[in-house]
């Protein structure tokens, strides 16, 4: 049925259509995103690299979806909503079946960095569909279904990758996932309704300027674009390089064995809702630090040599970094104002950012130092990131009422 003059409803045909559609592209591009995360230790080996220089096929990804993301959030509006995410998912597909014929390491990386550019139409854009096509009432559980495709998808295509490389090879497994992208392609062009109601108009650079610098003015917003770097930097640290502790003596675990810690991921998602839901009862200042304790606490965790200890700990730092995440992508949206379709972008900028710096410098620790170097590093992140946390606690709410979620500006 058409959309009415509110939007899709809730239960309609095109309402399913949508949001399974959209549960496609953003499972799609998170598993495309983080599937070599899981086979680092094998590209490292095939191609004669250390930990760290095998970590950029991760943060070469993640580094250019940063930027794009960005640009995206500008300049979006000259594009057809449905035609640019699926000129994503498309190009997330050709990209990734391209990958695995690469016989040199830096074309390999070349291309992952492409494939970040190709990404990012549906993180940028997906969410502004969900908003300006979908009535108040069907906003909720449409938006919540993304999300869980993108936490789905990060899950699954790790776990996919994982046990695939195991059995076969890590070349058919990317060939494998790569193939899922393209019946997910079709799928989403097949399901997802034409846009009806997308607004217009790109903001001029002295506007987006403008909106860019009123952020920096705020005093929370700035240490926020720094814990989002710190956090995520910290996180990715440590998953990306668990695996070739993992794979090691004393514990020698395979490579799908290895691939099963990702599971902990649905831990995170419990994370994310009940800890935002709490954030949302007491206040995000009284929030947002404990859980930044929390994800210090499972890192260190996993320096007690017991396997038990090693997956706890980081089911226990996933949790508290997925709470921490979304207290603070939420606080962004709260008090950047008029300026949320910027505040969401730089925050957005600083945490893949962070992705790609210190989880780089994570290989470093591990090189020079092994799996307590990693925790060094992934560990000082987070401790930096609960000074932040205390600084936050002192700066004084908004005291106007949060405001219903809004489309972003300039999208």
């Amino acid at each position: 049925m058409p959309p009415t003059s509110s939007g899709i409803e809730r239960n309609s045909p095109d309402y399913w259509r949508a949001s399974i559609a959209l549960f496609l592209a953003a499972f799609s591009v998170f598993a495309s995103v983080y599937s070599v995360q899981p086979i680092l230790p094998l590209l490292a080996t095939e191609f004669d690299l250390d930990a760290a220089t095998s970590s950029f096929a991760v943060s070469a990804t993640t580094g250019t979806l940063a930027v794009s993301l960005v640009v995206v959030s500008w300049l979006g509006n000259r594009f057809d909503r449905k035609s640019l995410m699926m000129a994503t998912m498309v190009a997330t597909a050709l990209i990734g079946l391209a990958i695995p014929m690469m016989q040199a390491w830096w074309p390999l990386v070349g291309l992952r960095a492409l494939l970040g550019v190709a990404v990012c139409g549906v993180p940028a854009i997906a969410m502004v569909y969900l908003a300006e096509e979908m009535s108040t009432e069907a906003l909720g559980f449409g938006m919540g279904l993304f999300i869980g495709g993108s936490a789905m998808g990060g899950m699954a295509g790790r776990l996919l990758v994982g046990f695939l490389a195991d059995h076969f090879d890590w070349r058919i497994a990317l060939f494998a996932l790569s193939a899922v992208v393209v019946v997910n392609a079709i799928l989403f062009f097949v399901l997802l309704p034409a846009p009806r109601r997308s607004a217009t108009g790109t903001l001029t650079v002295a506007t987006f300027a403008a909106n860019v610098a009123d952020l920096f003015k705020d005093k929370a917003l700035p240490l926020l674009f720094l814990a989002a770097f710190l956090l995520m930097g910290g996180f990715v640290a440590i998953y990306n390089y668990i695996g070739f502790r993992l794979l090691a003596p004393p514990y020698s675990l395979s490579q799908s064995q290895v691939s099963l810690i990702f599971i902990v991921y649905l831990v995170g998602t419990l994370g994310s809702a009940w800890m935002g839901a709490l954030a949302g009862r007491l206040g995000r200042r009284r929030v947002f630090w404990p859980m930044v304790v929390v994800t210090l606490s499972g890192i260190v965790l996993t320096l007690v040599s017991a396997i038990w200890a090693v997956v706890f700990g980081i089911a226990v730092m996933t949790f508290g970094f997925f709470a921490a995440h979304s207290i603070a992508s939420a606080w962004v949206a709260r008090r950047a104002q008029t300026a949320r379709a910027q505040g969401s972008a730089i925050y957005l900028l600083a945490y893949y950012a962070g992705s790609s710096v210190i989880g780089t410098f994570g290989g470093y620790g591990w090189s020079h130092g092994g799996w307590p170097g990693v925790v060094a590093i992934a560990g000082g992140a987070i401790l930096v990131t609960l000074a932040i946390a205390w600084q936050l606690y002192r700066i004084p709410p908004i005291l106007a009422p949060d405001r219903p979620p809004q489309p972003p500006q300039g999208i």
